[in-house]
């Protein structure tokens, strides 16, 4: 009976038609598929090829001299349900890509090569094959399975020092694959002038770690650990360099050279917070000692008191000029000033007598006590004799 999958993605009719004739026309021959001795479960490595080895062979055929036969031939990728990757029938192959019948057909071997392997490509592949005579009969019908593992080999490791390599101290040296299948395993060893293989408990070939005890300077060198499962192996290295580390005096001089440092940055900081204050402290001396100015109570529109504080004119030349004759009568008499009105009642002296020194007001009311105080200088008219000259 043929070998029925789930649902088909391609070539379902094809395979329908290899189903219905195995039932339909019955056959005294039978067709057995061999598969070689130790051959059903292979292995094959990440990115390389493999061949799944399968023939066929007709039990009960009476002359197989000069047999004329076509076989039908359907290799399937056995997941979760049935994927096709190859298909032949009358003379035409279909497949994808990278799987290819090994062998021309028609032939008995029924070989098929995959290319460019891939970790996905792990599991069982079924072959099924119907025969057909010349007259299109069937002959019979079989299928067979073989199992394929696809294997990783380990990914370029990454190796490191875990700890400070001194005189006396311990370490871990790690060594650590990413990717591998099956499960990678770890070696380390350490190259000349003192070449060493180490082994466990010192090793953990699980988990690629190596511990190092009481590091002494002859352990310094190039270490190499190797990473490695069935499908092939891969290398890292690293240089371990113990030191005897600082001497007392180096530890002494960087102790004190730290607490100088610290002395000074603390000078720095309250020196500045001193001289912080201190500008502080002097402006508010300025503030406090500052006088307000004074406004001078300049009366607005007088033509006594000149804008840079001195008395300017007490009488104007208008005022002291000598009147030549009576006015007329469609004239006006000027006001007299305010100079004027300090003098006396009496008339104007004739001409040829001495003209007195006028006596002074005070301009709006403001006593010389007070002009003095405000910064006004007296200014002194000069007075005319009888020939009308200035004294």
């Amino acid at each position: 009976m043929v070998f029925l999958p789930g649902p088909l993605v391609a070539n379902l009719s094809q395979f329908l038609i290899l189903w219905l004739s195995t039932l339909g026309f019955p056959s005294k021959a039978q067709v057995e598929l061999h598969v070689p001795r130790g051959l059903s479960k292979l292995q094959a490595v990440e990115g390389g090829e493999v061949i799944l080895p399968m023939w066929y062979t007709v039990r009960g055929e009476v002359d197989s001299a000069g047999r004329v036969e076509e076989p039908w031939v359907i290799w399937f990728f056995e997941e979760e349900k049935m994927n096709q990757v190859l298909a032949y029938s009358k003379g035409v192959v279909s497949s994808k890509p990278g799987a290819s019948l090994v062998y021309t057909m028609p032939s008995r071997n029924v070989s098929l090569q995959l290319k460019d392997l891939k970790e996905e490509d792990s599991g069982f592949y079924r072959c099924s094959v119907n025969v057909y005579d010349s007259q299109h009969k069937p002959k019979g019908h079989n299928s067979a399975s073989l199992e394929l593992n696809v294997l990783v080999p380990p990914a370029p490791p990454s190796c490191r020092i875990l700890g400070v390599p001194l005189v006396g101290a311990n370490l871990t040296l790690s060594c650590q694959s990413s990717r591998s299948k099956p499960a990678v395993q770890y070696q380390w060893e350490k190259l000349s002038p003192n070449p060493q293989v180490f082994f466990a408990p010192a090793l953990d070939a699980i988990h690629g770690s190596l511990s190092l005890i009481d590091l002494s300077t002859s352990m310094s060198g190039v270490y190499i650990c190797k990473a490695y499962n069935e499908a092939g192996s891969t290398k890292c290295n690293v240089t371990l360099e113990v030191s005897t580390g600082p001497g007392p005096a180096v530890i002494a001089g960087a102790v004190l050279g730290t607490l100088v440092g610290l002395g000074l940055l603390a000078g720095l900081i309250l020196l500045y917070q001193h001289w912080s204050k201190t500008l502080e402290e002097s402006a508010n001396d300025i503030k406090e000692d500052a006088i307000a100015p004074r406004t001078l109570p300049w009366p607005k529109g007088s033509d006594t008191v000149s804008k840079n504080g001195t008395l300017s004119s007490v009488t104007s030349a208008r005022a002291l000029r000598i009147p030549q004759g009576p006015p007329r009568p469609d004239t006006v008499t000027p006001t007299p000033s305010l100079s004027t009105q300090a003098l006396t009642s009496q008339t104007m002296p004739s001409i040829g007598e001495v003209y007195p020194q006028p006596v002074l007001a005070s301009p709006g009311g403001v006593s010389p006590s007070t002009l003095s105080r405000m910064g006004a200088v007296p200014v002194m008219m000069p007075s005319k004799n009888q020939a009308g000259s200035l004294v």
